[in-house]
């Protein structure tokens, strides 16, 4: 792919992962009990610090992959926040078999994203962005 194709595509990438984890994380800090009741409801401990990292994991996430600044090691948190939601908030293989199709669906979207970060991690945020800047 061209340079004159392959920055605007990489921006616009980055832009989509944006239009999941951000609304996600402003959701969480508007919403912060409603999301520490829900961690807490997974029965992962410390709901509140685990609701607090999560909201900065997606929002500082997101204006990282914004600015493309600290692509890498941002996409490579984010992969991992998106994969241990996968197991701890969509657990297919336990829930009732009449709700197992759309956590099902949720889990694999989840690994899904998280492949596509890894592109992200493994190939940075393209040119049109900070990290592009500092490499000059």
């Amino acid at each position: 792919m061209s340079k004159t194709i392959q920055n605007p595509v990489a921006l616009l990438g980055r832009l989509l992962f944006v239009a999941l984890f951000l609304p996600a994380g402003i959701g969480k800090l508007t919403g912060f009990a409603g999301t520490v009741a829900y961690v807490a409801a997974a029965g992962l401990p410390l709901p509140t610090l685990g609701a607090l990292a999560a909201l900065v994991v997606e929002i500082g996430g997101s204006v990282a992959l914004i600015l493309g600044w600290g692509t890498r090691p941002a996409a490579a948190v984010l992969t991992l926040f998106t994969l241990a939601a996968s197991v701890f908030f969509h657990p297919f293989w336990s829930v009732p078999a009449d709700q197992a199709y759309v956590t099902q669906l949720l889990f694999f979207k989840n690994i899904a994203v998280a492949g596509g970060l890894l592109t992200l991690v493994a190939h940075g945020a393209g040119g049109w962005s900070l990290d592009a800047r500092r490499e000059d």
